[in-house]
C-alpha cells in the first residue's frame, strides 16, 4: 500500500509543480498585455489563470498534501530525521507561494496589480529553488 500512496503522491506533486511553474508565467504574459492595453489578451489570460488554479493547481496541492500526510502516518520515523524537517519547511513555503499566486491572480483580475512582467519573471523562479531542495533532500537525505 505504501508504494501506491507514494506513487500517487509523486504524481500529485509533479502536477502541482507544473501549475506552480505555469501560473506565474501566465502572470508575465498578463502583465505584458496589461502594459500594452490589450484587453482581449487580458481577458484570455484571466480565464487561463482561473482554470489552471481551480482545475489543476488547487486540487493537485490538496491531493499532494493529503497523500504526504498519509505517508508520514505510515512511516512516522521520518519525522525524527532532519531532512524531513527541511523538506516540510520547503513544502510550507510552497503552500505560502501557492496562496501568494492566488492573491496576484485576484489582483491582476481586478486590474489593481502594480507588479511588472519582470517581477513575475523572477517570482516564477521560486518553485524551481524549492523543487531542487526537495528532490535533493528526499533522495540524498543529507542530515
Amino acid at each position: 500500500m505504501y508504494l501506491w500512496i507514494k506513487a500517487f503522491h509523486l504524481i500529485a506533486v509533479v502536477t502541482w509543480f507544473a501549475a506552480l511553474f505555469y501560473l506565474p508565467r501566465l502572470f508575465v504574459y498578463h502583465a505584458t498585455a496589461r502594459d500594452h492595453g490589450d484587453r482581449q489578451a487580458i481577458d484570455y489570460f484571466q480565464v487561463m489563470e482561473r482554470k489552471l488554479y481551480r482545475g489543476i493547481m488547487l486540487p493537485s496541492m490538496i491531493v499532494a498534501l493529503i497523500l504526504g500526510i498519509w505517508l508520514l502516518a505510515l512511516v512516522p520515523g521520518f519525522m525524527s530525521q532532519g531532512w524531513m524537517h527541511a523538506k516540510l519547511a520547503l513544502v510550507v513555503a510552497l503552500v505560502g507561494y501557492h496562496h501568494v499566486c492566488l492573491a496576484y491572480m485576484k489582483k491582476l483580475a481586478a486590474g489593481n496589480c502594480d507588479k511588472s512582467h519582470t517581477f513575475f519573471r523572477w517570482f516564477n523562479e521560486a518553485p524551481v529553488v524549492a523543487l531542487l531542495g526537495i528532490v535533493i533532500l528526499v533522495v540524498v537525505k543529507p542530515f
